[in-house]
């Protein structure tokens, strides 16, 4: 063979091997803690319509956590040991998921955790939605309808799982609201979990509703999906949803069609906004300096949500308060 033919044949490797190395996609292993709720499913969709998961460049495997942090830890010690180029984690618990993080930092592993918060600053970042702030627009809109600074309200509270960021967060913020009412205006009757969960939210304001017959004026579910079951509740003793104060958190499809048949306001917190930037932040940290987003949610909330190369440990997503007005528009925007 020719020396020429041998540069040539040498270069044609060469550029084989580039392209198929341009050609493998980034893998990242993304860690929900349930499947079972629309907002998660939201999440899950929104990423498969990332522009990066749509051309190939990205690949995701999606590993649902059954509502288990154990489980959770194990599914990110099965990402770690096939070698994911990236993990992204919506943690069940704020103490418990904190292992994920650890060892994927021992394993040399970019971890951006989303949604949901965890007691450590060792992640990569966090692209997340103000919980605190969520749990108090909610239970402001209740308060305020209820008109608590003038009138005495009795009030329950269905929180989210116990040990939970999102429970923890927005009960802080329940309680804000509740505190700028004034001294003895609000009576928290009942306080208790179900699980984020419309099936177990159900029953529980049943009872509530038979134990405080009469007394109750207002709900503040810590999601739209219990709120949602409160409604149900509500309607199965006969009674009128509009004679009481409801709000959630999250903006389900369900919650919004109940926002507009006057039954409840909700606070929603973007599922694209969520995912797709958890995905873009991954990603800049596999590929390092000079990467740019692909999703178009940077541009959408320019204002108040600074790309920052990419390298920022907090990322915060707006709520947007769901209203007659807006209602449509953002169902339109999930077909």
């Amino acid at each position: 063979m020719k020396l020429t033919q041998i540069v040539w044949f040498a270069s044609a490797v060469m550029m084989g091997n580039m392209a198929m190395a341009q050609a493998t996609p980034v893998k990242i292993a993304v860690l929900m803690y349930g499947n079972k709720a629309e907002f998660v499913q939201l999440m899950e969709k929104y990423a498969k319509d990332y522009p990066g998961v749509k051309s190939g460049e990205v690949s995701l495997t999606f590993y649902d956590g059954r509502y288990d942090a154990s489980i959770q830890n194990d599914q990110a010690a099965t990402a770690i040991q096939t070698k994911t180029d990236a993990i992204i984690v919506n943690p069940m618990d704020f103490e418990a998921n904190i292992d994920i993080v650890t060892h994927a930092n021992q394993a040399g592993i970019p971890v951006v955790v989303a949604n949901a918060r965890l007691n450590t600053d060792a992640m990569t970042s966090e692209v997340i939605s103000n919980d605190e702030l969520g749990g108090y627009l909610e239970a402001k809109a209740v308060l305020d309808k209820l008109d608590c600074k003038k009138h005495k309200v009795n009030v329950v509270i269905i929180e989210g799982p116990k040990g939970g960021s999102g429970e923890i967060q927005r009960g802080k913020g329940n309680d804000k609201a509740i505190a700028e009412c004034g001294a003895g205006q609000v009576n928290v009757l009942e306080r208790k979990t179900a699980n984020w969960s419309r099936a177990e939210a159900q029953p529980l304001v049943e009872n509530w509703l038979q134990k405080h017959r009469g007394k109750i004026n207002g709900v503040i579910g810590q999601n739209d999906e219990m709120a949602l079951g409160a409604i149900e509740a509500i309607k199965g003793a006969g009674l009128d949803v509009k004679d009481f104060a409801i709000a959630g958190v999250d903006g389900v499809s369900d919650a919004i069609h109940a926002v507009q048949a006057g039954e409840m306001v909700s606070i929603l917190q973007d599922a694209k906004g969520q995912m797709q930037g958890a995905i873009d932040v991954a990603l800049r940290a596999v590929k390092g300096k000079g990467y740019q987003p692909q999703s178009d949610i940077w541009q959408q909330y320019a204002k108040d949500l600074k790309w920052e190369d990419g390298t920022q440990k907090h990322y915060f997503v707006p709520w947007t308060t769901v209203t007659a007005a807006n209602a449509q528009q953002l169902l339109d925007a999930r077909k």
